[in-house]
């Protein structure tokens, strides 16, 4: 793997477009959360290599990538979707006693809040 193409971590993540720009994937390395093969990485200039696995955080889920392709650019999604296999856990099933919105039409100003308030976690 020495002559392995390398790519820095920022630039890779924002290629395969987990992130919608650089600055921000610097962002969530820079603040220790992602890990590459296991090992935290804070700076965003690390090296990632073909073969390397990439665990981090993106919204409420948690992506676990291998690299198959360092890249040359920010291309369409589908070209993004090639650089990466995406080992990802699947996303735990939705709690059965969620709070249900089960009138017509939209629902009103308090039923929003019960809905925001299930969804944060607090009571």
């Amino acid at each position: 793997m020495q002559g392995a193409p390398s790519i820095r971590l920022d630039k890779w993540l924002f290629f395969a477009r987990f992130f919608k720009t650089r600055s921000l994937a610097a962002k969530m390395v820079t603040d220790g959360g992602v890990l590459v093969n296991g090992t935290r990485v804070s700076k965003p200039s690390a090296s990632v290599r073909v073969g390397d696995v990439l665990t981090f955080s993106q919204g409420r889920a948690i992506r676990v990538v291998e690299v198959l392709s360092p890249g040359d650019r920010r291309g369409p999604a589908n070209e993004a979707q090639t650089l990466y296999d995406d080992r990802s856990p699947p996303p735990p099933p939705k709690s059965p006693d969620a709070p249900r919105f089960d009138k017509g039409g939209r629902p009103s100003k308090r039923d929003r809040r019960e809905i925001d308030r299930f969804e944060q976690g607090h009571d």
